[in-house]
């Protein structure tokens, strides 16, 4: 009978060891490094105390976490616009956010867990499309980097209406239709044909310049040679010399040639007096 009853009671501290230990249980949770948690009472709401890391006490049944990620995360966000000049472009935005802890009740009233769902791309492309629409489509590139910039500026200044930090915004992709881009292949042929052109104009002017200089010096060359002869006519009888050696020794060195008389002192004498 004592034994009956030691095992009764024995039972009965078990089961309320088991409870203890699942109500325990039921009432801590633990947040991991990198996120916040919201607690929502179900007599009170969503509370405004943000749950940082650690291991946390709550009210079993009347009280449930909700985690939210902390973390920066990135997202990407395509958009089809149209430019200022009605060109049809795709860009991809590249996103790197995060929610900001002190207004985590408020984003769980609002929005839910799932706010970067419904936020980002809603006002990403409606960003996209009010900037892309005030540039050209050649803007968009030469302009890239200004366009980015205030992208940025203004996508940052929406999501802080709904709490959400950004820490980066990029745009990562230019996509033009196919008509725009065969329209600018064409052009860059064209001002290739036209540089092309320009260098072939330029070398012509240079190598006019050049005979021009060329026929100058010769003519400047002659007028010199001229008035040299004019005042030292032994100058000429000094041309005449050499020429006669010349003709000489070329007729020295000619197969046709095969005797030259050796009475005369000087072949281009002799024949000046012959004539």
């Amino acid at each position: 009978m004592a034994t009956g009853q030691a095992l009764t009671n024995l039972a009965r501290a078990a089961v309320g060891l088991g409870a203890g230990a699942s109500l325990l249980q039921a009432s801590i949770y633990n947040v991991e490094g990198g996120y916040r948690a919201v607690m929502f009472d179900r007599l009170r709401g969503v509370q405004n105390k943000v749950a940082g890391e650690g291991t946390h006490f709550r009210i079993p049944w009347l009280q449930t976490p909700h985690v939210f990620d902390v973390r920066i995360r990135p997202r990407n966000i395509s958009s089809n616009t149209g430019t200022k000049d009605l060109q049809v472009v795709t860009i991809n935005l590249r996103v790197l956010s995060r929610p900001v802890e002190e207004f985590l009740p408020t984003i769980f009233s609002s929005l839910g867990l799932d706010y970067d769902e419904r936020v980002l791309p809603s006002i990403g492309n409606e960003v996209l499309k009010a900037v892309v629409a005030q540039y050209n489509a050649e803007q968009l590139i030469t302009q890239r980097e200004n366009v980015s910039q205030q992208v940025r500026e203004e996508l940052t200044k929406r999501a802080s209406e709904f709490h959400i930090a950004l820490e980066d915004v990029a745009i990562t992709d230019l996509k033009f239709g196919k008509e725009f881009t065969a329209a600018i292949e064409s052009k860059q042929v064209a001002q290739q044909e036209s540089e092309r052109a320009r260098l072939l104009v330029l070398k012509s002017e240079q190598e006019k310049k050049a005979a021009i200089i060329k026929a100058e010096g010769e003519s400047e060359a002659a007028k010199l040679v001229s008035e040299s002869l004019e005042q030292s006519p032994a100058l000429v009888e000094l041309r005449r010399i050499e020429a006669a050696k010349d003709i000489a020794d070329t007729l020295s060195r000619s197969r046709n040639v095969t005797y030259l008389p050796s009475g005369g002192q000087n072949l281009l004498l002799s024949i000046g007096a012959a004539n």
